[in-house]
């Protein structure tokens, strides 16, 4: 079995040890990560790790301050190997996978998935600098004082999006209908959760939907969630389309396209 050892980055203390039992683990710095990392260098929804035909693989999902494996940064995914090394914010998360190959291996890969924005401390340091771009470049400083990387200094492009909508057709929510702003809407009882649900047994993320190219993509969130579409359970990832019924536990909801 794959495991994760996440360690402070100046001692190499292991802080935490925890095991891969699912198709996909996320890191971050809210609740509702399979392994959070409670520090404002690291963003909300960080990296996460996932199972790719034969091998783990990294993805950075977004983050302000990088993933980076054996110092090299993650640009879209990164193979996983061995004793890998990889650094989030100011920690160390190192990978070890010597066992078979995992029970979920025959389960279709969950399409990569961007966090909605949190409040990220930028890393100031010379070496964060340097893994962002490959030298020290700034563009100002922002507000108390902290460096800005050039890029972030370009405006950010404004294409029109075709929002999606749930509808709740049965169960407890907090709400009755949702328009699907974000590039990623949790569903569960968390307090993170965009779509809450209600009801003791109901899990804390029990499923994921991810907004892409005016696309929007369905993923179970934790592998005892009942999820399912059109009355079949939703293994990896599934492309929404208009009149489309999503059923979380006892919750039922329709998608569809916003006029």
């Amino acid at each position: 079995m794959a495991k994760l050892y996440l360690k402070f980055e100046q001692n190499e203390q292991v802080l935490k040890e925890v095991s891969l039992t699912q198709a996909t683990t996320t890191i971050g710095r809210l609740p509702d990560n399979s392994v959070q990392i409670d520090n404002l260098a690291v963003s909300g929804h960080h990296a996460k790790i996932s199972w790719d035909k034969d091998h783990y693989v990294v993805e950075d999902l977004g983050s302000l301050n990088g993933t980076f494996v054996n110092s090299q940064r993650v640009v879209e995914k990164a193979a996983l190997k061995h004793g890998d090394q990889l650094k989030i914010g100011k920690h160390l998360v190192e990978f070890k996978h010597e066992g078979p190959v995992p029970n979920f291996a025959g389960a279709v890969k969950t399409g990569p998935s961007t966090p909605k924005l949190d409040a990220t401390m930028l890393l100031d340091t010379r070496q964060a600098r340097e893994k962002f771009t490959g030298k020290a470049a700034d563009a100002g400083a922002g507000p108390l004082g902290i460096s800005r990387p050039s890029w972030m200094s370009q405006p950010f492009a404004t294409p029109k999006d075709r929002l999606g909508m749930l509808n709740i057709l049965e169960g407890k929510t907090d709400q009755g209908k949702y328009v699907l702003t974000g590039k990623l809407t949790m569903i569960g009882k968390s307090n993170m959760a965009s779509i809450k649900l209600k009801g003791f047994f109901a899990p804390t993320t029990a499923a994921q939907i991810t907004r892409r190219d005016n696309k929007y993509f369905l993923a179970a969130a934790e592998s005892r969630a009942k999820l399912k579409l059109n009355g079949e359970d939703v293994i990896g990832q599934r492309e929404l389309s208009s009149g489309d019924v999503i059923e979380v536990g006892k919750v039922k909801a329709a998608f569809s396209f916003q006029e």
